[in-house]
């Protein structure tokens, strides 16, 4: 143990001179690095975003604001569509957001549906949609039944004569 003791003692730093470090990386003065997604005020990382657009190979030039650009529209489509589908996880009464949720929100909101028209979401399934034709057509029992209950709910209980006319067979063929 005696040795290892000697060896940390005589490796004894010298501090750096106070003016900068001699050559030796930055000095005490020189600024912090910003991002340039700080710089731009979004989360989205616009510099991985420039260098696929670089890879990409859309065009042999990139403007210094197209990332930016790009950036900001990807992060406004990304809120919108969280807070939608965070809406419609408040309303399954459900506290996490699932892809059932994502599609919902997708495909109710009319122009979110325009712009993803052709896309198909996984473990996403379909909207709830029964075509008129197939529903039941109401029958005349059906009306009677809801009218009469409609008539026995009024104040005090009793049905009024109007109401009494209306469900008799003559009045029935009159109207």
């Amino acid at each position: 143990m005696a040795p290892k003791d000697k060896e940390t003692s005589s490796k004894v730093s010298t501090p750096a001179p106070k003016g900068g470090k001699g050559g030796r990386g930055k000095g005490e003065g020189a600024k912090k690095h910003i991002r340039r997604s700080e710089k731009a005020g979004v989360i989205f990382p616009v510099s991985r975003l420039a260098r696929f657009m670089r890879t990409q190979r859309i065009t042999n030039r990139i403007g210094a604001g197209a990332p930016v650009y790009l950036a900001a529209v990807l992060e406004y489509l990304c809120a919108e569509v969280l807070e939608l589908a965070g809406n419609a996880a408040r309303d399954n009464k459900k506290t996490r957001i699932i892809p059932r949720h994502i599609l919902l929100a997708i495909r109710n909101d009319e122009e979110l549906n325009k712009l993803f028209h052709n896309i198909t979401i996984s473990q996403g399934g379909v909207l709830p949609n029964i075509h008129a034709v197939l529903m039941p057509k109401p029958t005349k029992t059906d009306t009677s039944v809801v009218s009469k209950a409609r008539g026995s709910s009024s104040k005090g209980g009793k049905k009024s004569s109007s109401s009494s006319k209306a469900h008799t067979p003559a009045a029935s063929q009159e109207a």
